[in-house]
């Protein structure tokens, strides 16, 4: 892989990560009038309706903790506690078919807490980007060479994200590598649309300088 451009453009980004984000984002798009009354249900007493918003959404909180954090333990946590947040507020969310942006803005600000918290970085112990990767499908299946090439890449990006500061890696994560629109992702952190674009600009641009002095 030459340029960082070039990673978010393989077969590897585009079949593994961006369309199966893009599928599930329709399919959680289509639902949000179900997460807002099964909200409305559980704020009003309901524990299976509470579960069943749990279960429907726990697998993409973890996904979602999982990429920042990258540590199975502290994304575990950031994930049982996004949900403890979930059940304090119930009486005062308010249902306009956001649900999904407002969970995980929760999510995010539990990730960011547990990152700052941690005493250095070098510390930390680096898993592989994309987990479980045996239980999706693949379009491509890559040579052992190939397969050792592109998984030093992506541990390779994965170090250069680490490195940027945290308004251009939350974004990047969110669109670039969860696939969540513009729009979406302005909602989840709170800003404009035209924020989160400039921001997205300056990670790429961030990253890819940044790649360049590597290779040298």
């Amino acid at each position: 892989m030459d340029t960082v451009a070039d990673f978010f453009e393989s077969p590897f980004f585009d079949d593994r990560v961006r369309k199966e984000s893009t599928r599930a984002m329709i399919r959680v798009s289509a639902n949000e009038a179900e997460n807002d009354a099964l909200m409305t249900r559980a704020a009003g007493g309901d524990d299976e309706a509470f579960r069943q918003l749990v279960e429907r959404h726990q697998e993409r909180v973890y996904r979602f903790c999982f990429q920042w954090l990258r540590q199975s333990e502290d994304a575990r946590e950031a994930c049982q506690d996004t949900f403890v947040r979930v059940y304090q507020s119930m009486p005062h969310y308010r249902a306009q078919g956001q649900f999904t942006s407002w969970l995980l803005r929760i999510a995010l600000n539990q990730c960011r807490d547990r990152y700052r918290s941690r005493a250095s970085k070098e510390a930390r112990r680096t898993e592989v980007l994309f987990a479980d990767e045996s239980s999706e499908p693949t379009c491509h299946r890559a040579t052992p060479a190939e397969a050792v090439s592109l998984s030093a890449d992506v541990e390779k990006i994965r170090e250069g994200i680490d490195l940027l500061p945290a308004k251009l890696r939350e974004v990047l994560i969110i669109c670039a590598v969860e696939g969540y629109r513009h729009d979406q992702c302005a909602e989840i952190l709170g800003c404009s649309e035209r924020a989160v674009e400039g921001r997205l600009y300056r990670a790429r641009r961030a990253l890819e300088a940044w790649w360049e002095s590597e290779k040298r």
